[in-house]
């Protein structure tokens, strides 16, 4: 099943209002504090895109509050990603993919980023397997994206306030829509490129 982006502003709409467990703020405000500092840092509206989207996963499971605190990793990293490749690149993807590897990465490489995360991220990181050891710090560095879900990973953090003002969805959804043009506009192109290349 894919979504549209019809239906992920109807999830925002009917399932953002729900805390963000152990932090002062919504999964929608969460959601558009963090596609608003990415904005203000000039992203692109594929990364726009991903900063708005990361913890989507989180709203398309029925697990009530946080799932750290029932032990478990919910891995909504990786859970959103089937229901919106129809619709975005890896440019919005992969940063979304790798957040949560983004964060193991700085609690290794970045001295007081580990003693500085909420508890819930805390919680969150022994579930997701720990500090980064150096040679997994180095591999996923190494990857394509890498620099952008650290930034993603940035921004994720500090969207946590509950005094921070924000465009509203309205606003964000066309960045969605831009992204998402964007990707099948270089769909479209490769395609007729190499079809071009076997006539």
């Amino acid at each position: 099943m894919s979504l549209t982006i019809q239906d992920i502003v109807h999830i925002f709409e009917t399932k953002g209002h729900a805390q963000y467990d152990g932090e002062p703020v919504t999964q929608l405000q969460h959601a558009l504090q963090s596609a608003h500092l990415a904005e203000l840092q000039g992203a692109d509206s594929a990364l726009i895109t991903a900063a708005l989207l990361h913890d989507l996963g989180h709203l398309l499971h029925d697990r009530p509050g946080s799932p750290t605190t029932q032990g478990v990793d919910d891995l909504h990293q990786y859970l959103c990603i089937p229901f919106l490749r129809p619709l975005f690149g890896d440019a919005t993807l992969e940063p979304i993919r790798m957040h949560v590897d983004a964060k193991r990465y700085l609690c290794l490489h970045e001295a007081g980023y580990l003693e500085a995360l909420s508890a819930d991220s805390a919680r969150s990181l022994q579930l997701q397997g720990g500090v980064f050891t150096p040679e997994q710090a180095t591999e996923f560095a190494n990857r394509p994206h890498a620099l952008n879900a650290v930034e993603l990973r940035r921004w994720d953090d500090l969207a946590k306030d509950a005094d921070m003002r924000t465009p509203d969805l309205a606003h964000f959804t066309r960045h969605m829509e831009h992204a998402s043009n964007t990707h099948r506009s270089r769909l479209t192109t490769a395609a007729a490129e190499k079809t071009h290349k076997a006539a």
